[in-house]
């Protein structure tokens, strides 16, 4: 078989890109086998500023504001959390691109839960990549404040998987 010209590798990978865009996915990677010494390794990726979590719930909504000014004395009052999970100093993330699981294995009570005081390396849940389990360990000692992924979920390198203050 002889290799295809290279309007057709154009072609192939123009067909990739389009299925990245269709289906939005954050990255996508294609070996095509020519012959035994030839082929053609594309990898197809959405270059963006901020990484989006998959499967993460959305903050809940806030409040209406009146439509009066703040008096000033608000202003001294501690600034709100950061909005951003993955900025919180205390976020757990997600080192691969993988399916999260909270518990050990299906049925059986998850790793931890919010309120649980969890020790430095202790292992907070399971991320599955390539048809390997790696457990997730917890960087120092806290408690567990936020689950921010749902059992099974998928997630992105780098997502918010937990908050431990």
């Amino acid at each position: 078989m002889s290799k295809p010209t290279h309007e057709a590798d154009v072609a192939f990978i123009q067909a990739l890109a389009e299925l990245l865009r269709e289906n939005d996915l954050s990255e996508l990677q294609v070996k095509r086998e020519y012959g035994e010494a030839d082929s053609l390794n594309v990898r197809v990726s959405r270059l963006s500023s901020v990484a989006a979590p998959v499967a993460v719930p959305a903050p809940p909504p806030t409040p209406a504001t009146p439509a009066t000014p703040a008096p000033p004395a608000a202003a001294e009052t501690p600034a709100a959390p950061p909005e951003d999970p993955a900025a919180h100093p205390g976020a757990i993330t997600s080192p691969m691109v993988g399916t999260a699981y909270l518990s050990p294995e299906p049925g059986a009570a998850a790793f931890v839960k919010v309120g649980d005081s969890v020790e430095e390396g202790q292992t907070l849940l399971i991320v599955e990549a390539m048809k390997t389990m790696n457990h997730i360990h917890a960087k120092t000692a806290g408690t567990v404040k936020r689950v921010l992924v749902e059992d099974g979920a998928p997630v992105e390198f780098g997502a918010p998987l937990m908050i431990v203050e």
